[in-house]
């Protein structure tokens, strides 16, 4: 496998609740791959090119920062809900700028939060369904997590074409007029792309 170490979530989740600004830090780089993916899925093509999924990760880790004492729960699934609910609040935020709603619309918000933990929920089942023994990194970590950063070490073409067909759910030719690419280089780039991530994550094929 070529993961790192699992870190230890619990310490660095003690320490940042004792008031350490790097702890913290290091707590939300975890999921920096995590968020920018959800971002991006939600973002959609209206807004792709105007807006960079970073910035509102960025966006979130701020808040996150300045808003952690609120934060009660003591699971990583906790914090990665928490999290959501952050950045579908600044998602909410930069449709207004963007469509020109100047009112805060608390529907819109609900409704971004339950796509973005839709989204999440795919990435929990992944596309990694074969492992037959977890490893002891898997158990620890929430899969979405894991699979994001999986995907955040792909050549960027394997990301793209492994992004389209499964989270956005398009058809290879339509993958292929979005990439403009061929039908059959996308086929495989597919299938190379999906058998890179299942090694990176220590899955049999």
């Amino acid at each position: 496998m070529n993961c790192a170490a699992a870190p230890d979530l619990e310490l660095f989740l003690h320490q940042a609740r004792a008031g350490s600004g790097p702890a913290l830090g290091q707590l939300l780089e975890l999921y920096r791959n995590y968020l920018d993916l959800l971002a991006r899925l939600r973002i959609g093509r209206r807004l792709q090119g105007k807006v960079d999924a970073l910035d509102l990760v960025q966006e979130t880790f701020l808040e996150a920062h300045r808003d952690f004492a609120q934060f009660r729960g003591t699971s990583e699934g906790e914090l990665m809900a928490w999290l959501r609910q952050i950045l579908a609040r600044n998602l909410a935020n930069l449709l207004r700028r963007y469509y020109g709603t100047q009112r805060r619309d608390i529907r819109l918000e609900r409704d971004l939060a339950a796509e973005l933990d839709k989204s999440s929920r795919a990435l929990d089942r992944g596309l990694v369904q074969h492992q037959s023994t977890p490893s002891k990194q898997a158990a620890r970590r929430e899969q979405a997590v894991l699979l994001a950063d999986a995907l955040g070490r792909l050549p960027k073409d394997y990301r793209e074409v492994i992004i389209l067909r499964h989270l956005e759910g398009l058809s290879f030719p339509e993958i292929a007029r979005r990439m403009d690419r061929s039908l059959d280089s996308v086929e495989k780039l597919w299938a190379r792309g999906l058998a890179r991530l299942r090694r990176s994550m220590g899955v049999s094929s």
